[in-house]
Protein backbone atom coordinates (compact mmCIF):
# COMPACT_ATOMS: atom_id res chain seq x y z
CA UNK A 1 0.00 0.00 0.00
CA UNK A 2 1.40 3.39 -0.96
CA UNK A 3 0.75 6.43 1.19
CA UNK A 4 -0.16 9.82 -0.26
CA UNK A 5 1.49 12.73 1.60
CA UNK A 6 1.35 16.50 1.32
CA UNK A 7 4.44 18.68 1.54
CA UNK A 8 5.08 22.41 1.53
CA UNK A 9 7.65 23.88 -0.83
CA UNK A 10 8.28 27.48 0.16
CA UNK A 11 5.51 29.44 1.87
CA UNK A 12 2.64 29.04 -0.58
CA UNK A 13 3.15 25.91 -2.69
CA UNK A 14 1.89 22.51 -1.56
CA UNK A 15 2.36 19.25 -3.46
CA UNK A 16 0.63 15.89 -2.96
CA UNK A 17 2.16 12.64 -4.07
CA UNK A 18 3.31 9.17 -3.12
CA UNK A 19 5.69 8.99 -0.15
CA UNK A 20 9.22 7.91 -1.13
CA UNK A 21 11.52 8.57 1.83
CA UNK A 22 12.20 10.59 4.96
CA UNK A 23 15.27 12.82 4.95
CA UNK A 24 17.65 13.35 7.88
CA UNK A 25 16.60 16.99 8.12
CA UNK A 26 12.93 16.10 8.70
CA UNK A 27 11.86 16.79 5.11
CA UNK A 28 10.14 14.10 3.10
CA UNK A 29 10.43 13.16 -0.56
CA UNK A 30 7.29 12.43 -2.58
CA UNK A 31 6.83 11.26 -6.16
CA UNK A 32 4.35 12.70 -8.65
CA UNK A 33 4.54 10.75 -11.88
CA UNK A 34 8.20 10.68 -12.88
CA UNK A 35 9.19 13.71 -10.74
CA UNK A 36 10.29 13.78 -7.11
CA UNK A 37 9.83 16.71 -4.75
CA UNK A 38 11.34 17.37 -1.31
CA UNK A 39 9.69 19.59 1.27
CA UNK A 40 8.33 20.02 4.77
CA UNK A 41 5.56 17.56 5.69
CA UNK A 42 2.14 19.11 6.33
CA UNK A 43 0.73 17.88 9.67
CA UNK A 44 -2.58 15.99 9.49
CA UNK A 45 -4.18 18.67 11.68
CA UNK A 46 -3.70 21.24 8.91
CA UNK A 47 -5.39 18.90 6.44
CA UNK A 48 -8.45 18.47 8.68
CA UNK A 49 -7.84 14.75 9.21
CA UNK A 50 -7.59 14.70 13.00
Amino acid sequence: MEMIRTIMIGNYISVQGLFEKLGRNGNIVIRVGMRSFEGRPVPDTQLGLS
